[in-house]
């Protein structure tokens, strides 16, 4: 169990902190906004008032204790790139912001931010993905360079893992293999894949783009 602390809740810090804590994590929520915190004060592990950007209250709330903290403030880049900065000084471990531009995202990563993201582009860019390459399923990051796809097999991606030859055509690695109700983890050389499988791949994010191609066409 991990322990988040969400500044912001509006809808995309609201979705972040219910769903962590619907999943059996420990999750702080602070807000300036007194009726923000009080539609989400009981669904999640604890919420108060507090400005992001107050640098003694954020010492006191213990900011270098969470696992992950996301900046969730949507409404002013200043005090993202406030709170971004005294969260990292006060000893966060990992800081996820949340930017509404891509210039904005540049500032975000420039003072400090270990991990940007621009959830409307983002969901896009995923939608516009699963469009051109409709087999895969879903997809996450790890990082800014990583992804891990879930691909439904089809025609192009039945066969022998060996005779695939995924690492050397397109640099991603099969790390599971979803057989109806039998998952295999780290499949071998002469795993087969037939239609109708999952298959759970990872790989940079351009191999990954190598692969999509592959299956569009």
């Amino acid at each position: 169990m991990r322990e988040y602390l969400i500044m912001g809740a509006g809808r995309f810090g609201s979705a972040v902190a219910e769903t962590l804590y619907d999943k059996g994590h420990d999750v702080v929520v602070v807000d300036m906004n007194e009726d923000a915190i009080s539609r989400i004060m009981n669904r999640v592990t604890h919420a108060a008032i507090l400005d992001a950007t107050d640098e003694v209250a954020l010492k006191k709330l213990g900011v270098g204790n969470f696992d992950h903290v996301i900046i969730a403030i949507g409404s002013s880049l200043e005090a993202s790139i406030l709170a971004t900065v005294l969260a990292k000084s006060a000893g966060a471990k990992h800081v996820i912001s949340k930017a509404n531009s891509q210039l904005s995202a540049k500032v975000l990563a420039s003072v400090g931010a270990d991990e940007v993201i621009r959830p409307e582009h983002d969901m896009g860019v995923r939608l516009a993905q699963q469009l051109i390459a409709p087999s895969i399923m879903d997809s996450f990051h790890l990082g800014s360079h990583h992804s891990v796809v879930e691909i439904e097999t089809k025609g192009k991606l039945c066969g022998r893992l060996e005779d695939l030859r995924l690492p050397n055509r397109y640099g991603v690695q099969v790390i599971a293999v979803n057989q109806g109700n039998k998952l295999e983890v780290s499949p071998s050389a002469d795993f087969e894949l037939f239609e109708g499988d999952r298959v759970v791949v990872i790989g940079a994010n351009e191999n990954i783009e190598k692969l999509r191609m592959f299956l569009a066409n």
